[in-house]
């Protein structure tokens, strides 16, 4: 699977968590949870110096803001819904940017 694929992957992973946890956070936590493990494999096989800048730098700060996700996802986010839109927000611009890579 090449790296577009992996980030179109994690994309929709992303977007599928933020669903589950808009509609029930604490019903599909386990669900939401073993996503995310998923999502993490997908990160830790992606080749990132094959990237361009211009997508790097979007990767750079989707792993940032991805790791204050899932620390708040394995304590229970103080407010679900604007953790989901934060999940399924970078969903989207993953979806979009990955044109760039």
């Amino acid at each position: 699977m090449d790296n577009k694929a992996k980030i179109l992957d994690i994309a929709m992973n992303l977007n599928r968590i933020g669903n589950w946890a808009a509609d029930d956070y604490v019903g599909k936590r386990k669900r939401i949870n073993s996503f995310l493990d998923q999502t993490n494999d997908y990160i830790s096989s992606i080749d990132v110096n094959s990237f361009k800048t211009s997508f790097k730098n979007t990767y750079d700060k989707f792993l940032l803001e991805y790791s204050k996700l899932e620390k708040e996802a394995k304590t229970g986010p103080a407010n679900s819904l604007f953790w989901a839109e934060k999940a399924m927000t970078w969903g989207n611009i993953l979806t979009h940017r990955s044109t760039t890579i």
